[in-house]
């Protein structure tokens, strides 16, 4: 993985960059030391090179009983509980979800909303599959999660029987405590730890992410290998210039401190479109807080060109744009010819399909400049396991190095809270008599 940020450190004075470089070395050694804000939330950091391959050699083996007795799995979880695992899946499968490999079982992801059409479709379409679940979640009782486990277990159950249920139903949850735990133990379902000290957003690299990418057929071996070298090439030990990280995190906050206040993580492959959605939970969860934050935006381009492209060019000039390029596609598609040539584009004839959109990726970025944007490139060699493990430990190890550079927390999320005390006020759920009270009085 390369990072090249020439395009927007020329929108800085001169060393702005270089000048974070201090605070960026006390962001590095606060998280290495367990000293910052949200110390008890660090386990990520070093995760990548604690995972043995006894480990992976377990998940795998559960994910091939998966495989083996399901047509279809159900990855019940919200926010980090799934969103890492879809952006691995899609960026290595089939550009169109519903076409698979024969052999693998199809991969759903589910309670990660309250659609009663969502769910009515699922358990339509799951009728006549026979189906399997990965329960994600720590404390069993997120709303969205618990209440779309409940229906698929009973329905599994009814499809399978209580016994042939429990070897297709999976728990992902906390060690010893929660609804979900007590449930797993009750019912005799294989489990998966997720560590304490490992926040949802940095959880991919857990069994959250790596049991559902093992079930979908992918090598989390590799993955994980990725995720290693990053760590490494990451760590305190390496100079400020070489540690891309550190030069991400110190650009983005140069660029915050000049007023760009928006960043728009941009791709070229469809199949990388829930990167952005990861990456977007990742920074927005993390540093938005205390009045604070880069707002994280994503485009899938070039269509959204065609779209949000007007407002990236031309609109108000607050925004700096990350791309994310892959450099070689794993397919080889020529431009054909045509004799009669009506759409004049018999130019681009004999030429690979890949060279167009890489001068669409490099005209764009080089029209974004012109109108006033800076860009950083994130260029990986191609999409596979390897360097999509390189991409979330380098965001990830970034993410944390940010927020301490702003100031705030980047491991919790106290205003996430706020829209559940209001729903289960609304609800009229026990112990919330005073807020439903309170909001009553509101609506009138």
């Amino acid at each position: 993985m390369k990072l090249d940020i020439t395009k927007a450190s020329q929108f800085l004075a001169a060393g702005a960059v270089e000048a974070f470089e201090p605070k960026v070395k006390a962001a590095q050694e606060a998280l290495e030391n367990g000293t910052c804000a949200g110390n008890d939330f660090l386990g990520w950091m070093h995760l990548p090179s604690s995972i043995t391959p006894e480990f992976i050699a377990e998940l795998n083996a559960t994910a091939k009983v998966l495989q083996e007795n399901c047509d279809a799995v159900v990855v019940a979880g919200i926010g980090g509980s799934y969103l890492g695992a879809r952006m691995v899946i899609d960026a290595l499968s089939n550009v169109f979800g519903w076409l698979k490999p024969s052999n693998m079982p199809r991969i759903l992801f589910a309670g990660n909303n309250i659609s009663e059409d969502y769910l009515t479709e699922l358990i339509d379409y799951l009728k006549d599959v026979k189906f399997g679940v990965i329960n994600i979640s720590k404390s069993g009782t997120t709303t969205e999660t618990a209440l779309t486990f409940r229906l698929l277990k009973k329905m599994c159950e009814e499809q399978r029987g209580k016994e042939e249920a429990k070897k297709v139903i999976v728990a992902v949850t906390d060690a010893k405590k929660g609804a979900a735990r007590t449930c797993a133990d009750k019912e005799g379902y294989k489990s998966f730890i997720i560590p304490d000290n490992v926040g949802g957003r940095f959880s991919v690299l857990t069994p959250v992410g790596l049991l559902p990418i093992a079930v979908a057929g992918y090598d989390i071996a590799a993955l994980v290998k990725g995720a290693q070298d990053m760590e490494a090439e990451c760590g305190l030990d390496r100079p400020f210039a070489e540690n891309p990280a550190a030069v991400y995190a110190a650009c983005r906050n140069a660029l915050y401190q000049d007023g760009k206040k928006i960043e728009i993580l941009a791709n070229y492959m469809p199949k990388l479109h829930n990167l952005g959605e990861w990456w977007k939970q990742l920074y927005g969860e993390s540093e938005g807080k205390d009045g604070k934050g880069i707002f994280p935006a994503a485009v899938d381009l070039t269509t959204d060109l065609h779209s949000m492209g007007q407002w990236i060019q031309d609109g108000e000039r607050t925004i700096f744009e990350t791309v994310v390029s892959v450099e070689n596609p794993n397919s080889t598609l020529l431009f054909p010819n045509d004799e009669e040539n009506l759409d004049g584009l018999n130019f681009l004839a004999g030429k690979r399909v890949d060279e167009v959109n890489k001068m669409a990726e490099l005209g764009t970025r080089l029209a974004h400049v012109d109108g006033g944007v800076p860009n950083m490139l994130v260029s990986i060699e191609k999409l596979d396991e390897y360097n999509i493990g390189q991409l979330i430990y380098f965001f990830e190890k970034a993410c944390g190095i940010s927020g301490l550079l702003l100031e705030v927390n980047p491991f919790n999320q106290p205003g996430v809270e706020a829209y559940k005390k209001n729903m289960f006020a609304l609800l009229n759920k026990p112990g919330y008599e005073a807020e439903s009270a309170a909001i009553q009085a509101r609506l009138k």
